[in-house]
């Protein structure tokens, strides 16, 4: 990669016309086009907050909420206010069988359900209840508590419902593995790291709090199970991975119970200073993610912290800052975690591609409240990737240690476009976070989210990594989010970096046209953004492999015109693009078929038609299901920002690329017909 100023200022958008509400009975499809971009940019514009960013609530399934009532009985401080709020929530969201999904439409889940029967019962509910003998018919169905996750387990085990001795140990030793051993604590994705050391210190304390009888789970426990100790279930190939980690494990159980633990103590304090150093100043709680502060006030706990200790009331504070309350007779609600950076970003995006004039007032004050929150602190994405400069941003308000490559790829495409006071500070800004994003590209080419190579697939049998999230993958969503504002900022295809990138997004497409999505729902997501990002960096959208891309998600659209795709096709394949429309996929099918030119084709149309009758009065868009990924198969999010945010960017390029489309027909025209008045010119000239 070339040193120096690696981008240039975009020109277009530069109308200094506000956007005008009007409202006609009749309109053309252009003037509908704009009249809803002008409600979109008024309903966005109306939810920024007054410093400038723009924050949506993040959604998710009741098993937040479940947690936060076993927390609360196992400190043994029970808020029934709060706790009867949470039970509602739960109630609400029961499915006539019995169960609770992770998604809406979704089947029941085992682990939600197990998770909702026990707050239930701990809120006071009999097993007698019809709520709970209906819960507790589909738990069995599904296999009980010995079939759900070892995180699930874990849970029960701090109320003494499941065995420790049941569950893999996770040694505090971990901390003390050098960075060459082959497993060490960096081998791990972020969001691992930020559970595991905390559960390193309750799995040394087991800190239980003993039931009593009349609140166990015995009858989740199909029959004779909770005796026979079905926790793993052993490979039928002998000498496998999964049976390696297994043996490893009995061993380490062993080893568990012997009171000879030398390197114990400091494996401990170590655990301890890591956990308390990303606890404190820079972060709101340990990694700014649900299921970390959670285990990090249990561990706190563990260690002995007082409840007057400054650092646990943080982490007390921390973790209530994440519930939503919509007032005393409403709904009352968690988030996993806070999304103001990757929201105001996201929403920068949309509207400097509006139409907005890019010195706006409302865009210029987004831009410095981005470029406040860059992190220029060495945080644990050093240790796979020592490069030299500190960047990047998080997702949340305040997560020092955990600047990630997508929300900085973000941020910098709406940097790139908003006019600022500062031009050249936030050229320096721009320089110094692309060449921090450039320098996490692995070995195979691709972007991951958090770490450079931490992706090692035998660590996915390790006994406690059931949660289907330890590694941290390159995936082609970041990876053709690196290469669109590659393009964005003029950086030559030719750039080895650059070809690496595309080779990978060649190499991981889908034999039928398609990519994986990682952290969108899913072909939908994966396949609209590798096809814009090979658009920005210059490839030729009309060969074959790209157009086979776009060719597939026309065949997914639906009748109505929309797209949608459930999480079902993370579990099942066969079922990607498949789905109810939504708002946020339906952009992103647009804008993905637009990367490839020709903007009159019958599905673009009939997908801005599907926007245009969705659209609500005040700008905004509805949307139910759930577009967002966490973890794929095991938990999954909704985004309140992409119904509007993402529409109102499809629809601003559509109307860009009808424009466009039809001044060079004119131009076409006009051309033919001065070659037609030239030529009987001189026809009439001769004769």
């Amino acid at each position: 990669m070339r040193s120096g100023k690696l981008f240039s200022q975009p020109s277009e958008g530069k109308t200094k016309t506000k956007p005008v509400l009007v409202i006609e009975e009749t309109l053309d499809h252009a003037q509908a086009v704009g009249l809803a971009v002008a409600r979109a940019q008024s309903y966005l514009l109306s939810t920024q907050k007054p410093d400038g960013h723009w924050v949506g609530e993040l959604f998710a399934d009741v098993t937040l909420a479940c947690d936060r009532i076993l927390l609360m009985h196992w400190l043994g401080k029970v808020d029934y206010r709060k706790q009867a709020r949470f039970v509602k929530h739960i109630l609400d969201r029961q499915l006539p069988d019995g169960g609770w999904n992770i998604y809406p439409g979704g089947p029941s889940e085992l682990n939600a359900t197990i998770k909702a029967y026990a707050a239930l019962k701990l809120a006071g509910f009999a097993p007698e209840d019809p709520v709970m003998e209906r819960a507790r018919s589909t738990i069995l169905r599904l296999g009980g508590i010995p079939k759900s996750m070892t995180y699930t387990k874990l849970g029960l085990a701090l109320l003494g419902i499941y065995p420790w001795h049941q569950l893999p140990v996770i040694p505090p030793e971990i901390m003390l593995f050098p960075s060459w051993f082959p497993f060490h604590l960096y081998k791990m994705s972020a969001w691992t790291r930020t559970m595991l050391v905390p559960l390193m210190i309750i799995h040394h304390f087991k800190p239980t709090r003993q039931l009593p009888l009349h609140l166990q789970l015995h009858e989740l426990f199909p029959a004779g199970a909770e005796q026979e100790g079905l926790s793993w279930i052993w490979s039928a190939k002998l000498f496998s991975k999964r049976n390696f980690f297994l043996l490893c494990d009995k061993l380490l159980q062993l080893w568990d119970r012997s009171p000879w633990k030398p390197l114990r103590a400091r494996a401990l304090k170590k655990a301890e200073e890591w956990l308390t150093q990303r606890m404190g100043a820079g972060s709101d709680g340990l990694g700014a993610i649900f299921p970390a502060m959670h285990y990090a006030i249990v561990a706190l706990k563990a260690l002995g912290y007082p409840e007057e200790n400054p650092l646990y009331q943080k982490a007390v504070r921390d973790f209530e800052g994440l519930e939503v309350d919509e007032g005393e007779e409403r709904d009352f609600r968690v988030q996993p975690c806070l999304s103001p950076v990757w929201d105001t970003a996201v929403a920068g995006v949309a509207l400097s591609k509006s139409g907005l004039p890019l010195d706006q007032a409302e865009l210029r004050k987004a831009a410095a409240w981005l470029m406040e929150r860059e992190i220029q602190v060495r945080g644990d994405w050093y240790v796979n990737n020592p490069h030299p400069e500190c960047s990047g941003w998080a997702f949340e308000y305040n997560n020092v240690y955990y600047p990630d490559v997508d929300d900085t790829l973000m941020v910098l495409l709406a940097l790139l476009r908003i006019e600022t006071e500062d031009e050249e500070r936030k050229r320096e800004v721009i320089d110094r976070a692309f060449r921090w994003v450039v320098s996490f590209q692995c070995r195979n080419g691709g972007w991951a989210a958090f770490d450079k190579d931490v992706n090692s697939p035998w660590l996915e049998d390790v006994p406690f990594a059931d949660h289907n999230a330890i590694l941290d993958p390159p995936c082609s969503d970041i990876t053709a989010r690196a290469l669109e504002l590659a393009g964005m900022l003029g950086v030559k295809r030719t750039e080895p970096f650059v070809q690496r990138g595309i080779r990978f997004l060649r190499e991981t497409q889908e034999s039928d046209g398609s990519w994986f999505g990682r952290w969108g729902v899913n072909y939908v997501y994966g396949t609209w953004q590798a096809l814009r990002g090979l658009r920005a960096i210059g490839e030729d959208m009309n060969q074959q492999w790209i157009l086979r891309a776009r060719d597939w998600l026309e065949s997914c659209q639906n009748e109505d015109g929309g797209w949608g795709e459930t999480p079902d096709s993370y579990e099942n394949p066969q079922l990607k693009g498949r789905g109810p429309s939504t708002a946020s996929q339906t952009a992103w099918a647009i804008m993905g078929i637009l990367a490839c030119g020709e903007a009159d084709r019958p599905s673009v149309r009939r997908g801005v038609s599907y926007l245009l009758r969705k659209q609500d009065p005040d700008g905004s868009w509805p949307e139910e299901f759930l577009t967002g990924t966490g973890f794929p198969g095991v938990f999954y999010l909704k985004y309140d920002m992409y119904r509007n945010a993402w529409p109102l960017l499809a629809l601003s390029e559509y109307a860009k690329a009808l424009s466009a489309a039809k001044e060079q027909t004119e131009a076409w025209v006009r051309a033919t017909l001065s070659v037609a008045v030239r030529s009987r010119s001189s026809a009439g000239g001769i004769g």
